[in-house]
């Protein structure tokens, strides 16, 4: 989508929500002024936030790093009720703001909700959701994700793809019950306690670990026994 479709598609939406509200209208006429420099993404969903005060609260709670991570999917995003484009962009900038915040797995449930071809910005889609995969060490789903990234998505902006391009890396390198896998899931577990969700899931993880580490310690004590050493 060009940025001049999505911007009348923005004020199709606004003018219908906001009923022709004229300082509103102004608003939308700055948001999308060609002096900004703020992506599409953002200028939507700045665009959604004056025109709903429910998106509104959505994003400023998504990018408040002292506002409590969310532990569901705003059941706006399912609301067949309210347009796909609505509903779409705006999970994907909610989505955004949560992995930059390192929630990943609301972040990640936010875009699977919909389908890269239905945002404005399918490359940034593709992106974070492969951001969201390798964080939460969904190894399979990162790799097709940053695939759909590298070779559909052409356009994308030289950034995202030289870290999908450290991404798949990375994975290549993953082994399923080595020292580096139970550090990638002791970095997860910190990243959760980070978060206040020290849960059942969170000590789920951390009986993995002490699991796998007692298993690693018996390991070398038999090699030892059978080296004499």
């Amino acid at each position: 989508m060009t940025p001049e479709a999505a911007r009348a598609r923005a004020e199709a939406w606004l003018k219908e929500v906001a009923k022709g509200d004229a300082a509103k209208t102004q608003q939308f006429a700055s948001i999308w002024s060609k002096e900004s420099t703020r992506s599409v993404v953002d200028r939507l969903a700045d665009t959604f936030a004056l025109g709903s005060p429910e998106a509104a609260r959505l994003l400023r709670e998504a990018r408040d790093p002292l506002t409590p991570a969310p532990t569901v999917v705003p059941a706006l995003f399912k609301d067949g009720k309210a347009s796909e484009f609505y509903r779409a962009n705006l999970a994907l900038a909610y989505a955004k703001a949560l992995s930059n915040r390192r929630v990943h797995e609301e972040a990640l449930d936010a875009l699977k909700l919909f389908r890269p071809e239905q945002v404005c910005d399918p490359a940034g889609y593709l992106f974070h959701r492969a951001v969201c995969e390798h964080s939460l060490l969904h190894k399979q789903d990162a790799t097709k994700t940053v695939g759909r990234l590298l070779s559909q998505a052409l356009d994308s902006p030289e950034r995202y793809k030289t870290v999908a391009t450290l991404i798949l890396l990375d994975m290549q390198a993953w082994k399923e019950k080595d020292l580096g896998a139970v550090a990638r899931k002791m970095g997860n577990i910190e990243r959760r306690l980070d978060l206040a969700r020290g849960g059942p899931q969170t000590q789920k993880l951390q009986k993995e670990v002490i699991t796998r580490l007692d298993e690693l310690i018996k390991e070398l004590e038999n090699k030892a026994k059978k080296g004499g050493g």
